[in-house]
């Protein structure tokens, strides 16, 4: 009886002692239908039927904080530092694990990874970068760029026949003539490298040259995007030990402007090596002898106000990702005065693309929206679907007035005067001893203002013209609004009364 009990122990006890340890790294390595190698790595370790360790994106590491394993199958849950969350269920089958992935606003999708000895985006010898240098103006972006971006509405959706689309768009609702005449791909155009290093476009791309052609055939301009890091944002891939080669197609290709997005760099070079990072791209650029407009994307990091012309730039993201609201918007705008000063022509602080007609704000909200950017003297890039507008979204991108207060020549860029209660008086200096002055209402109901132009240093012999009513507004009046919630009023000077 007593080996009975012993044998039954045993049986009972042998899915423990025998069950299989997932600990070590589970690399997956696919080609979507777009034709670029998607990579993801998970490195788990084992304690029990609980797991742990981190989930790897070329963009970053989510940690697991909820993982466990049941004979084959298991379940994870990760999430990065600022709460994005994404989660999988799957088996072992034999060497592989089968994996289907859930995450925010993505349908799911399934994926197959192998165990690797190596993790494929760790880099064992990292380049050096190169000394510092300043490097001279490129004499491009003399006034903030304008144009259109992938990114906001289509993210990894664009093709070339969306953007032959929006090329025909441009044109045809107005857009390119107000200015708007850089048309950007922004991420996940990138294939795979040849066996001699040059980049192709993956399969929704099938000639990059050809596209950049039809694209300066409606008299706009042509931008693509990459990053320093191995990989970009979305996966696909990045210029790194690529920059001369991958500059050097760019200009063959035809293209006009670069955002250049730090994603994957951080896993290589500390935040202190940006500016050497982004010089490495901006003497590539330099010389192809193309003129090639240079943005750098790096979300403000290393107070990169400070040198971001010096590396050749022309514009440098001053903050994170903007979304389709105006708690987002608001918290860009509330970052911007302190570092006006940065800002002129050839180089300009840049708080994102603009959301206007996505959707996600009232009419009024992204009236304040364009207002602010036009105050900033920030890069105008419409992220909208260009072929649908409504007419509000067309009287807000392309009203001639706020357009001339962001292009204005002077170059300088507003600032907050102050702040009085939920209203924000903001002003910026334009040529010919002009200026415009920007009063946003914050409350969410109603309010009265009084222009207190005294207090703004505006004396009393002016005339302004409300950008968005047209109305003319003299400086000596007793100039009154009702501006709606989160609302605004915009006043260009016109002239002297």
């Amino acid at each position: 009886m007593r080996h009975l009990i012993a044998f039954l122990a045993l049986c009972l006890s042998a899915p423990l002692l025998f069950a299989t340890d997932l600990s070590g790294i589970w690399a997956s390595s696919v080609k979507p239908p777009d034709g670029h190698t998607d990579r993801q790595v998970l490195v788990l370790r084992q304690s029990g039927n609980e797991l742990t360790g981190k989930w790897e994106r070329a963009w970053g590491n989510l940690t697991i904080h909820q993982g466990m394993i049941n004979g084959n199958h298991f379940e994870l849950k990760a999430k990065t530092d600022d709460g994005y969350t994404i989660s999988c269920e799957g088996t072992l089958d034999g060497d592989k694990l089968r994996f289907k992935v859930h995450e925010p606003n993505i349908m799911p999708y399934e994926l197959t990874a192998v165990r690797s000895t190596t993790d494929p985006f760790v880099v064992a010898n990292v380049i050096a970068p190169p000394a510092v240098k300043d490097l001279a103006p490129n004499g491009l972006a003399k006034t903030p760029p304008m144009g259109w971006n992938s990114w906001n509405l289509f993210a990894g959706k664009i093709d070339d026949k969306t953007v032959r689309g929006m090329a025909d768009a441009l044109v045809s609702s107005g857009m390119r003539d107000a200015g708007y005449i850089y048309l950007n791909i922004d991420d996940t155009w990138e294939g795979d490298r040849d066996a001699k290093g040059v980049i192709h476009s993956n399969n929704k791309f099938p000639d990059m040259k050809a596209l950049a052609d039809y694209v300066h055939s409606k008299g706009l301009k042509f931008g693509i995007y990459s990053s320093p890091g191995p990989y970009t944002c979305a996966g696909y891939e990045g210029s790194y030990g690529h920059e001369a080669q991958d500059a050097k197609t760019y200009a063959a290709w035809g293209v006009d402007y670069l955002k250049y997005d730090w994603c994957s760099a951080s896993r290589l070079y500390p935040d202190s090596a940006m500016r050497a990072v982004y010089q490495k791209m901006g003497d590539a650029l330099r010389a192809t002898k193309r003129p090639i407009v240079y943005s750098l994307c790096q979300y403000g990091r290393d107070n990169v106000w400070t040198w971001g012309d010096k590396v050749g730039g022309n514009l440098w993201r001053t903050t994170g990702d903007i979304n389709d609201t105006y708690k987002r918007m608001m918290e860009i705008a509330d970052t911007q005065s302190a570092i006006a000063k940065f800002a002129g022509p050839g180089h300009w602080n840049d708080p994102d693309m603009l959301e206007i007609g996505n959707g996600g704000m009232t009419t009024d909200e992204y009236r304040t929206h364009m207002s602010l950017w036009a105050m900033f003297a920030a890069p105008l890039l419409a992220g909208n679907d260009v072929r649908k507008m409504t007419d509000d979204t067309k009287s807000i991108l392309l009203n001639k007035e706020v357009i001339a207060v962001d292009q204005d020549p002077l170059g300088k860029q507003g600032q907050l005067a102050f702040k009085r209660g939920d209203v924000d008086y903001w002003k910026r200096e334009l040529s010919g001893g002009g200026a415009a002055i920007a009063v946003v209402n914050r409350a969410n109901a109603p309010t009265s203002v009084t222009i207190p132009w005294a207090d703004l240093g505006i004396g009393s012999n002016f005339v302004f013209k409300e950008v968005w009513s047209g109305l003319d507004v003299k400086s000596q009046s007793n100039s009154s609004f009702t501006i709606p919630p989160h609302g605004v009023v915009l006043l260009r000077m016109e002239m002297v009364h």
